[in-house]
């Protein structure tokens, strides 16, 4: 963490907490300040809602959401949070939020007859118009999740394998161009410029180039490229270049560290551009990224409004399958689009990037893999039929295990009691109250699964396997569980078989580890691979 986002968070801890003013900026004092530090402390002794009894993350935790705010800063909140978990069911995280670590909490805040709703932070992060994941109301979800499940149904995406499969082709193309001689000796430690890919930029180069043809028939040419360089456009008109990922990333990276204490969103938004030279980056990088979906929605429109009849899931948001209008406002379409070409490709690039780590860290998985792959593939399957690996049990197994252990989302997706409270884990909660459960912690409950941090795909096969399906929630649960995880596992299984079909791969050593960096994501970062053409063993 750089000095500068060091002083920044020092500036807003005195904010938040109400410690004296008298170092700050006259331009960046809160007006409201005296209410704040009057009232915060008095409510925590006061203890309407009775959430003292809870333990907390930090003794700061009952009066303010700094310390939440500074372990987001840290870069693994999830960690943290299962580490208290381990002896607490329940963690208070700030002075109106909690975090829960038992499976069976999962059902009460997640669950299809839950009570709670979409917390607040989705209002304050969402643009003038809410996409299916971020809309709060029930009634208008169900509005939108009926017109966009068609276009997310198993039978429309069958019918855009071909989309996939032109990608995991390109991919395949593009690493044989990068292929290095096998090692002299198995277990070799790869000479540095041997480490040719950089499996983390390449399964994002997959990931949005596949999901930009699904959704909008587009070829941004990245695979080609090795490059996500894009076009960015401004309101204006006006476009620039920028970096489809670093852009993202930075989004995700300034929106995830502020935003839970949602009264002072703002101010610490405008606090953090006056204090951090970093953050003043970040910012100017997420209007870029606005500008990214921006360009692709309009781009996508002028084709449409020309008369192009294409397949894809703009079309879908547009009228349904009979060619009646769906009627969706504009601001919707590109919301929408946004979440696509943000959440459709960041997490299939993370669930791929950890699963191909996880099969390299565990020779033995591997090879039982790569059996079930060489029995079911013809040699000259250059990419894998998704008819041929949608069922192999093995491939699902490894998949879930990856996802069970590192799910992209990683963090406690925020739900918000109703007025009249609800009861979590046995308790009543008052209303109003936050309430989540990381999927990181959730998957570490050593009561559904032992060993949670070995990689063990067989605990996920046969009727064992099945057991466990209502607490593995990589993908939420419940009626707002992701609509996008069809397309996800179609990319995952097909990528993934194809690649181990053709190609070995190392890492830079044994004991090599990944950096990961958790914001709503949890980015595995860069992983560097040697790679060859693979010798198939009869």
């Amino acid at each position: 963490m750089s000095y500068r986002v060091k002083k920044t968070i020092r500036y807003i801890v005195c904010w938040d907490v109400g410690v004296s003013f008298g170092s700050l900026p006259h331009a960046i004092r809160p007006v409201n300040a005296v209410s704040i530090t009057a009232r915060t402390p008095l409510q925590y002794l006061r203890d309407p809602k009775g959430l003292r009894k809870y333990p907390q993350l930090s003794i700061w935790s009952g009066i303010s959401d700094l310390p939440f705010i500074i372990e987001a800063h840290k870069g693994f909140r999830s960690r943290r949070l299962s580490e208290l978990h381990r002896n607490h069911p329940v963690v208070r995280i700030g002075p109106n939020s909690l975090s829960y670590g038992s499976h069976l909490a999962i059902k009460d805040i997640y669950g299809h007859n839950t009570k709670c709703t979409k917390d607040v932070m989705y209002d304050i992060l969402s643009g003038s118009h809410f996409h299916l994941a971020d809309v709060i109301d029930k009634v208008d979800h169900q509005r939108k999740r009926k017109v966009l499940s068609s276009a997310y149904a198993v039978k429309n995406l069958e019918g855009w394998e071909f989309k996939v499969a032109d990608m995991t082709d390109r991919t395949i193309k593009a690493f044989e161009r990068r292929c290095t001689a096998p090692p002299v000796e198995e277990g070799q430690i790869p000479k540095k410029e041997d480490l040719t890919i950089d499996f983390w930029n390449w399964a994002n180069y997959f990931a949005v180039s596949a999901i930009a043809n699904i959704g909008l028939s587009e070829d941004l040419g990245f695979l080609e490229q090795g490059d996500d360089l894009v076009t960015s456009e401004r309101l204006d008109g006006s476009t620039k270049k920028a970096h489809f990922k670093e852009c993202l990333t930075a989004t995700a990276w300034a929106q995830s560290n502020l935003v839970w204490s949602y009264d002072c969103f703002p101010t610490l938004v405008r606090l953090s551009k006056l204090l951090s030279g970093t953050y003043r980056k970040m910012w100017r990088m997420n209007k870029d990224w606005d500008g990214i979906v921006w360009n692709r929605a309009t781009t996508r429109l002028k084709r449409y409004q020309k008369g192009e009849k294409l397949d894809d899931f703009f079309e879908a948001m547009m009228h349904d399958k009979s060619g009646a209008p769906n009627n969706l406002e504009w601001g919707e379409i590109v919301a929408e689009i946004s979440i696509m070409m943000n959440a459709g490709s960041d997490t299939t690039a993370i669930a791929m990037t950890n699963v191909l780590y996880f099969l390299l860290k565990n020779p033995a998985c591997m090879a039982k893999l790569r059996q079930e792959l060489d029995d079911t593939l013809e040699e000259e399957d250059v990419v894998a039929p998704y008819d041929k690996v949608r069922h192999l049990p093995y491939l699902r197994a490894c998949l879930d295990e990856a996802l069970r252990i590192t799910p992209p989302n990683t963090f406690g997706l925020p739900r918000r009691t109703p007025p009249e409270g609800a009861s979590i884990l046995g308790d009543w909660i008052a209303g109003n109250t936050s309430v989540s459960m990381s999927s990181y912690v959730a998957h570490r409950d050593e009561s559904v699964f032992p060993e949670p941090e070995r990689y063990m795909p067989e605990r996920w096969l046969g009727e064992a396997g099945k057991e466990l399906q209502p607490y593995f929630v990589a993908f939420s649960a419940g009626a707002r569980g992701c609509i996008g995880r069809n397309i996800s596992y179609l990319e995952q299984h097909v990528l993934l078989a194809s690649l181990l079909h053709h190609f070995d791969f190392a890492l830079p050593s044994p004991d090599w580890e990944p950096m990961r960096r958790e914001m709503f994501t949890c980015s595995p970062g860069s992983m560097p691979l040697k790679v060859w053409k693979r010798v198939r063993k009869e």
